[in-house]
């Protein structure tokens, strides 16, 4: 009788065994789910960042490069006034240069 209730034992345990095998393998077929969700996710998560970010950037291309004739006309008129100021404040100076200039070669020191 022993025998028997020690062959029923065992074959409770090889039973309680294979069931947990059984849930063990079905816990790693969930998270091997799970995980392949999660970077399918973070993929779709990145191509969509991605594309936010060229978006952007063709955005700031298009608005920098659509300005950029202005900003070069821009450019060009300061530079001209800039040009005609110099050109005004050296006519005013000329003068009292060249008065000076003048006075130091013809004076002669002794």
């Amino acid at each position: 009788m022993d025998s028997m209730r020690g062959q029923g034992g065992i074959q409770m345990l090889l039973t309680a065994e294979q069931e947990a095998q059984q849930i063990v393998y079905a816990a790693r077929n969930v998270k091997t789910t799970r995980l392949r969700q999660a970077k399918e996710e973070a993929e779709m998560e990145v191509t969509n960042y991605r594309s936010h970010l060229e978006a952007e950037y063709k955005q700031k291309l298009s608005e920098t490069s659509g300005s950029s004739d202005s900003t070069e006309k821009r450019l060009e008129v300061e530079t001209e006034q800039k040009i005609q100021h110099l050109k005004k404040a050296a006519s005013q100076v000329s003068p009292d240069v060249i008065a000076m200039l003048t006075k130091y070669i013809t004076t002669i020191k002794t």
